[in-house]
């Protein structure tokens, strides 16, 4: 069967996302925050909740981790939709780290400059042993 999970961070982080995964530089906060653009989630609310990079860390990267999924087969699939804004000159990459590895590999990433507008995308993930994104 198929689990479909839902997470628009408005209590807390997501199951998929633990609180020890949560790198230094992640906040989650809405559009009134004061923290600068977006200033509303991606239906224009500006009271909802989503994560944001905070703006100490302009230079910087910091990751998102999920916790461990479990291999995927014909029955069971690994797709994951999410909504994403990218203001200044920022990159948005998602990795798959499959456990038998130590590095993990990029399968999507966008980084055009000052879009400024929500975008949606969906990855599918294959992967014959258990893994983090």
């Amino acid at each position: 069967g198929s689990s479909l999970e839902k997470c628009d961070f408005e209590t807390d982080l997501c199951q998929a996302l633990q609180e020890v995964n949560l790198h230094p530089g992640w906040i989650r906060r809405n559009g009134r925050s004061g923290a600068g653009p977006p200033y509303s989630d991606r239906s224009g609310n500006d009271t909802t909740y989503f994560l944001s990079l905070s703006s100490e860390m302009k230079s910087s990267s910091a990751t998102l981790r999920t916790n461990v999924f479990l291999p995927t087969d014909k029955e069971h699939v690994c797709q994951i939709t999410f909504h994403y804004w990218i203001s200044q000159s920022g990159a948005l990459m998602v990795g798959l780290q499959k456990h038998s590895e130590d590095a993990f590999e990029i399968i999507w990433h966008d980084s055009r400059e000052m879009q400024n507008q929500w975008k949606a995308n969906t990855i599918t993930i294959n992967s014959t042993e258990n893994f983090e994104v």
